[in-house]
């Protein structure tokens, strides 16, 4: 039997993205998608609930496994609806405990919905089919309650056994419920003037914040200025009438952004994606592999005639290292991904040798820009 190893993962399907365009460094984008107001950020909710309806893929409720906390929860609710219940006596795996997470517009109000998300907390198979009960969701810091969810729950997988086999298609420990939560208390957002409007920068950038300041100017004249990287402050200018309306007006407002020199990689995935602006100084790349074969021959040995000796099994063993020709290619001075891209692909590699390779040309210093791995 021959066994080959690799010093290289398998060949994995991979994305790696580049522009097109090599030296297309800006990009013209409206000021509502670059900017938020001070003092209207988005508040995270939680809570804590319970999923019904499963087919018998909710948390257990006996052994060492189990989830007391799940059987002790379903007593308290009943309970509250005037039917009290031993826990000890509880035994079903239709119910499973769960965190329910949402995100809170800042201008969101009385009445209105958010998507919410749900996880399991306890050892249930699947959430599949399950139904959120009413589920208050908090404020984590101040205690407060801001929304309240319910709904059937969405977790867009599959889970099937039989005789003790399984299939799983996607995670189905975690779902979603579309418009499951109804905000009952409104965060209130106060435009203070007195030292003009806020406009928080999402990314911040001293470039980008000057060439917002530039571009409100350019429409009302010596309106903003430039506080640091992630601030620019507005004054309302005498002809509008209000803070809305400025905002309003702005939002629609083109900037040139500038896009920064990176290099992101999603290492469980295979992805690589760079931007047009990245540049690798000269150097050399040289790829190559190492297979290494090992090999085990079975043989019988046999005793001779009236010997009284025994047959005995063994097998030979046999390595063999063999090493593939190098293959190398020099990069000139301010390569652009584009011709980086061309030189690698050249070269027949895999995301993981693509991604080895860019974090060593980073190591090396030759690569011009901001390297993230994911």
């Amino acid at each position: 039997m021959r066994t080959t190893m690799k010093r290289f993962l398998p060949l994995l399907s991979f994305l790696l993205v580049f522009p097109m365009v090599a030296d297309a460094q800006n990009a013209s984008s409206r000021l509502k998608e670059l900017v938020m107001l001070e003092g209207a950020g988005h508040r995270q909710l939680i809570g804590y609930g319970l999923i019904t309806g499963l087919d018998r893929t909710g948390d257990r409720v006996r052994g060492r496994r189990g989830s007391p906390y799940t059987t002790q929860s379903i007593a308290n609710m009943l309970e509250r609806l005037g039917i009290p219940v031993d826990p000890e006596v509880i035994n079903s795996r239709n119910t499973a405990a769960v965190m329910v997470t949402a995100t809170l517009d800042p201008f969101s109000g009385v009445g209105s919905t958010v998507d919410v998300t749900v996880s399991s907390l306890g050892d249930a198979r699947s959430l599949s089919g399950g139904l959120l009960l009413m589920t208050p969701l908090l404020d984590p810091a101040t205690g407060e309650q801001y929304a309240s969810a319910q709904g059937p729950v969405s977790t867009g997988s599959i889970l099937a056994s039989s005789l003790g086999s399984s299939v799983q298609v996607n995670h189905t420990n975690t779902g979603r419920i579309p418009n499951g939560g109804i905000i009952q208390l409104a965060q209130p957002v106060v435009v203070d003037e007195t030292s003009g409007i806020g406009l928080v920068l999402k990314r911040p950038d001293f470039t980008n914040a000057v060439r917002i300041a530039d571009a409100i100017n350019a429409q009302y004249p010596d309106a903003a200025s430039v506080e640091h990287a992630g601030m620019v402050r507005v004054n309302r200018p005498g002809d509008v009438a209000s803070p809305s309306l400025l905002l309003a007006n702005l939002e629609a407002v083109r900037v040139d952004v500038d896009i920064p020199a990176r290099v992101v990689i999603n290492e469980r995935t295979g992805t690589i994606v760079a931007g047009g602006n990245v540049v690798v100084s000269e150097v050399m790349v040289t790829y190559g592999s190492i297979v290494i074969a090992t090999q085990n021959d079975p043989f019988v040995s046999q005793p001779g005639p009236f010997s009284q000796g025994e047959t005995v099994a063994g097998a030979a063993g046999a390595a063999q290292i063999d090493q593939e020709g190098t293959r190398s290619v020099v990069l000139a001075p301010n390569t652009d991904v584009n011709q980086l891209a061309a030189a690698l692909n050249e070269l027949g590699l895999t995301a993981r040798d693509v991604i080895a390779i860019f974090q060593a040309i980073d190591r090396a210093g030759a690569l011009l820009g901001e390297l993230q791995i994911l």
